[in-house]
């Protein structure tokens, strides 16, 4: 295992709300062992359930008050799998399936990629039935946190009439409050209802990457920590979404290669084997919460040592 250093930015993955609670914890446990206040990092970029903790580091929020308080999600309705996505539509399976080809193209250089996976999501999308459950209640409890725009925080979601990836928190993005980004990401197609700002509609950001790593705001010389909670995804018979799994970890080392590139430093950690036991690649199932957690702290502690 790779040793801890304190990193100048977080990249905090998707993952439901198991992959919420791992997060929280390892950060945690990291803060107990070593004094690494991950509030005080210079940036921040969250995807999904990576968005929640972001924002919530960004308003100053403790990550040790948060292991046992953590804002809940609407729970999945009886008639769909307890898993992070619904039943596998096109758009899942293309994207599981797209992963080792179009790795090649992104590790010469992500940016060149941005139209190609633009229109290839924007088709896809275009075929997913839109969701109907609301998030309002997670973006009433980011307001209440007071986080706002510091210049650190990076949302990512997904335009859904373009599939461009928009980066809410970048100088060129569409102004819009923390609250309505996270939810924004959080937004998984075809599960819970698009969010709407400024008359377009976004949908969660892991439809572009599962960390979006490499729209960190770094320089040379600095340290980038991923927390990558999807890689804990493995592919069996009666879980073929697993197969996303293999793609997170793809993206998420490509995307570290091209910050490489740039003189940064990256420190890429999934969950390990408890922590992915715990899981059971159900990352939507409150019930297997307690257990994460768990296994996310002594995961932690082990990072630290």
């Amino acid at each position: 295992m790779t040793s801890f250093e304190k990193p100048d930015v977080l990249v905090l993955g998707g993952g439901g709300i198991l992959g919420e609670a791992w997060m929280s914890s390892l950060l945690a446990a990291l803060s107990e062992e070593t004094g690494f206040d991950a509030r005080e990092c210079v940036g921040f970029v969250g995807t999904s359930a990576g968005s929640i903790v972001a924002a919530a580091l960004a308003a100053g929020i403790d990550p040790r008050s948060r292991v046992g308080d953590l804002p809940e999600q609407p729970p999945a309705p009886d008639e769909a799998v307890a898993a992070e996505v619904p039943a596998p539509t096109p758009l899942a399976r293309a994207l599981t399936n797209g992963g080792s080809v179009l790795g090649p193209i992104a590790a010469v250089g992500l940016p060149y990629t941005e139209v190609g996976g633009a229109l290839l999501r924007k088709s896809l999308l275009g075929r997913v039935t839109p969701g109907r459950r609301s998030l309002a209640e997670l973006g009433e409890a980011v307001v209440r946190w007071g986080a706002s725009w510091d210049g650190r925080l990076r949302i990512a979601a997904v335009d859904m009439e373009s599939g461009r990836r928009v980066m809410f928190g970048e100088d060129d993005a569409p102004e819009t409050s923390v609250a309505d980004a996270v939810e924004a990401s959080c937004a998984i197609p075809g599960f819970f209802r698009p969010v709407s700002i400024g008359g377009r509609s976004y949908v969660d950001g892991g439809v572009w990457s599962g960390t979006n790593m490499d729209r960190a705001p770094v320089e040379p010389g600095m340290r980038v920590l991923c927390l990558n909670p999807t890689a804990s995804l493995t592919p069996t018979r009666a879980e073929p979404w697993g197969a996303m799994g293999l793609m997170s970890r793809s993206l998420a080392a490509i995307e570290g290669h091209v910050l490489e590139r740039r003189g940064v430093k990256v420190q890429i950690v999934a969950p390990d084997a408890a922590a992915t036991k715990a899981m059971a690649g159900r990352l939507m199932d409150e019930t297997l919460r307690d257990a994460t957690v768990t296994a996310g702290l002594a995961q932690g502690r082990a990072l630290a040592a």
